[in-house]
């Protein structure tokens, strides 16, 4: 099925002018999407709890509120608070202080989606989700370009909220580089499945069964380490920039024999039906009652495993090795440690 890209010629109406716009939460999103938008020339607050993000909000120059104060100023409010605390924190702060025909808006569908939060028939309801972390949101903007993003239409209770979500994302820089609309359904759950079984579950227990491997038959860990786990990025990069096509033709003959020979001998038809099954629990909200329930319960098992990954070998000899290579540490580390 194709899906037209919209760019910022095609958002022709100016939806969020004179209006005021909340950004609930300044962490990763939150500060990429609330300074671009000024930047952009569109009023903007900030709603957030006292703390770390509070005081960052204000040394940034953003009248900053407590979140309940913020909303009930607001006439587009975004809410880009962590997926785990949104349910709670829009009960509690968002939800008594919506005025009707105002508009609310995720980068995520999670709760809307599997019905954590339910928005009056009277609300906008929209989403604009960058594809891409909050740092380089803010970064690729400065640099003049932009991440894509998709955009969603969920409740369109004033006529307007299409424009809403249009404007939103050309006003983060999203339009820039191009923008797609789908539905809260198609965006979360193609989401989690993209997360878990390739983008972060896949590669990680991926690079991490290579490494092993390669240890257990006798192979220098530091090497296993160069070898599955660093040259990642540089075979990654070459996929971003030119696919699959270009990054074969980059790579020697033996490599690429290889990959053909070699790749489906891993990656089999059982494989394909364990995704299957993963993204039925995603689908049935199995997945998401799993995370909410293990939230509510402080994290346990969150905390074991990353508590289990952190003493991995791979983690401890690619800890050493990154020493003595600061170029892996610089410039988006830092924005990512502050805007946590």
């Amino acid at each position: 099925m194709s899906v037209t890209m919209y760019y910022e010629e095609d958002v022709a109406t100016p939806a969020l002018a004179g209006k005021k716009c909340c950004v609930v939460g300044y962490g990763s999103q939150g500060h990429a999407h609330a300074q671009n938008l000024r930047d952009s020339g569109l009023d903007v607050i900030i709603g957030v709890r006292h703390g770390k993000s509070f005081d960052k909000a204000k040394e940034d120059g953003f009248e900053v509120y407590e979140v309940a104060e913020a909303v009930a100023k607001a006439d587009v409010i975004m809410v880009l608070a962590p997926d785990e605390i949104q349910a709670d924190l829009y009960a509690s702060e968002i939800a008594p202080n919506l005025k009707s025909g105002s508009a609310i808006g995720f980068a995520h569908g999670f709760n809307v989606h599997f019905g954590y939060i339910k928005v009056p028939e009277d609300v906008d309801v929209f989403m604009v989700a960058p594809k891409g972390p909050g740092h380089l949101v803010r970064r690729t903007y400065t640099e003049g370009f932009g991440v894509p993003a998709l955009f969603v239409s969920h409740q369109n209770a004033t006529g307007h909220a299409r424009e809403i979500a249009m404007s939103w994302a050309k006003g983060v820089g999203c339009a820039r580089v191009g923008i797609i609309e789908t539905t809260f359904k198609e965006e979360t759950e193609e989401d989690l499945f993209g997360e878990q079984n390739v983008l972060m579950g896949g590669v990680t227990h991926l690079i991490q069964a290579g490494f092993e491997v390669l240890t257990e038959e006798g192979y220098a860990p530091e090497l296993a380490y160069f070898e599955v786990c660093h040259e990642m990025k540089l075979i990654v990069d070459l996929i971003y920039e030119g696919g699959f096509t270009k990054m074969r033709q980059s790579c020697s003959n033996t490599a690429e024999f290889g990959d053909f020979v070699t790749g489906p001998r891993i990656i089999t038809d059982e494989v394909k039906e364990n995704m299957r099954a993963a993204l039925k629990d995603i689908q049935s909200g199995k997945f998401a009652q799993d995370f909410v329930d293990d939230y509510k319960a402080g994290f346990p098992r969150l905390k074991a495993y990353r508590k289990e990954a952190a003493q991995l070998p791979i983690e401890i000899i690619g800890a050493e090795l990154r020493k003595a290579m600061p170029f892996t540490q610089a410039g988006d580390d830092d924005a990512f440690k502050i805007y946590q």
